[in-house]
């Protein structure tokens, strides 16, 4: 595909615009030195900067041409289109265009995209369970004053000894490792299930909130491959996932504008429920449409890279 200068700069207008509404008060809140519990998560705890996350990207197969493109020859994974490329498209010999340099990225971020194609497709064919109820974010704070404490400007809704309460009440099953691994040591062994970065290929499931909101860490770790449209509508998936996972925590967000999910009732399981099936509804689409970018080049890697069950693979490997 070719994409002509006036058809690609709009395109890249758009995406800054959609990025700005989020970095923007991001930024300003982190250079007056403030904190926000929920939307600050998306920049902190993943590894995507603003900048980063600002540069807008075709996607692998997609050549830009005019004037503008000729500074991505200097972006890490782009190279400039060759004779045979311009020609096709109708282009002069020495045409400013670029185009992304798979070979490059195979070359570079190759285990990267095996190890994301077999999360994302093991994630896809699983059944999605939803009896945690978000009960891993009490955990994280059960007997916390034993412990250092986690977001220590916030306050526990319940108090300390009734949320303590609820973790002892209630079946604890997180099946998510970057999850699990934030639990207070007393809170361990109450976890039904034993995640650990050895088994996340087996076991990530599309229930997870956290499962579901990483897909925008594999969407923005397999730039700029993907277009930069999926990886935000990935990044806007995981905003709301964060919001809906914060309101159903153990802190008290009203002030900050989030009225909480009291998964301490049964009313408050029904409604976690309800929001997580659709949110597990809307991220299979997202899981459906990242393999079906990147699937023609897993098939460049070869066999055994994302497309075969990962239940049949008894290879660990740590997350790249």
């Amino acid at each position: 595909m070719h994409l002509l200068q006036d058809d690609w700069l709009p395109r890249q207008a758009a995406h800054e615009q959609r990025v700005r509404r989020y970095a923007d008060p991001y930024l300003a809140r982190r250079s007056g030195g403030r904190k926000h519990p929920v939307e600050d998560f998306l920049f902190t705890y993943y590894t995507q900067k603003p900048g980063q996350l600002l540069r807008w990207h075709p996607g692998a197969g997609v050549m830009l041409s005019g004037p503008a493109a000729a500074e991505r020859t200097g972006w890490k994974h782009y190279r400039a289109a060759n004779d045979g490329e311009l020609a096709a498209a109708g282009l002069p010999p020495g045409t400013a265009a670029v185009t992304v340099d798979v070979d490059a990225f195979l070359l570079g971020r190759g285990e990267a995209l095996k190890f994301a194609g077999i999360i994302l497709a093991g994630t896809a064919a699983r059944p999605a369970q939803f009896g945690c109820f978000g009960l891993h974010e009490w955990a994280m704070v059960y007997r916390q004053d034993k412990f250092e404490l986690r977001h220590e400007y916030l306050r526990l809704r319940l108090g300390a000894d009734h949320t303590d309460q609820v973790v002892e009440e209630n079946r604890i099953r997180c099946s998510h490792f970057d999850a699990f691994r934030f639990y207070t040591p007393d809170a361990v062994p109450l976890n039904s299930l034993e995640p650990s970065r050895d088994n996340q290929r087996t076991m990530e499931q599309p229930g997870c909130l956290h499962a579901n909101m990483d897909l925008y860490k594999w969407a923005y770790k397999l730039a700029p491959v993907l277009p930069s449209e999926l990886v935000m509508d990935c990044f806007e998936l995981s905003w709301r996932i964060r919001a809906m996972d914060m309101r159903a925590s153990p802190y008290d967000l009203a002030e900050w504008g989030y009225p909480a999910i009291r998964i301490e009732t049964p009313e408050g399981k029904a409604d976690y429920v309800d929001r997580q099936r659709a949110f597990a509804a809307e991220s299979q689409e997202l899981r459906h449409r990242m393999l079906r970018e990147i699937s023609p080049l897993l098939r460049v890697l070869g066999p055994d890279t994302g497309t075969t069950n990962p239940r049949t693979t008894s290879r660990s490997a740590g997350q790249p």
